[in-house]
């Protein structure tokens, strides 16, 4: 297994960093550029959810990224440590968002493009969003892990 952890500022011109990286990383396996461009925006989406969700757009927090890659297999964790998600469920909704000014689709994008996903979080102490995709095989319709 290899694996990354990156730490970085919880602003947004990080988030092309964060895909670029990941990028980087899954290049050791067998991806087509088409599933390269669907792991990008799943982890573009859960960096921006930190950022403007966990972190409210302060900037002076920190995002943590971990990636590992064992035979054709990669696992991406992004990790905050901000205000959490009181309902899960409802987070994951398409359309529901917080913020009236988004979307509302970064967890329908992230499970759409990935084999394995789950979302964990505790209000005031962060959340944890994990998901996973094996070379080769579509991301489509993941199931949320419990």
């Amino acid at each position: 297994m290899n694996k990354a952890v990156l730490e970085f500022s919880s602003r947004p011109v990080n988030v092309s960093f964060a895909r670029v990286a990941v990028a980087a990383f899954a290049s050791q396996l067998d991806f087509t550029l088409s599933d390269l461009e669907e792991i990008k925006v799943a982890v573009s989406e859960a960096v921006t959810n930190a950022i403007v969700h966990g972190y409210d757009s302060n900037p002076d927090c920190t995002v943590r990224l971990e990636i590992k890659v064992a035979e054709e297999f990669m696992e991406i964790e992004v990790i905050d440590h901000g205000k959490g998600i009181k309902d899960i469920p409802k987070a994951m909704e398409p359309a529901y968002s917080t913020n009236p000014e988004r979307m509302g689709l970064g967890f329908s994008f992230m499970q759409s493009f990935m084999e394995k996903f789950n979302v964990s979080s505790s209000p005031g102490k962060g959340t944890r969003v994990k998901m996973s995709r094996r070379a080769g095989t579509p991301g489509r319709k993941a199931v949320p892990e419990q």
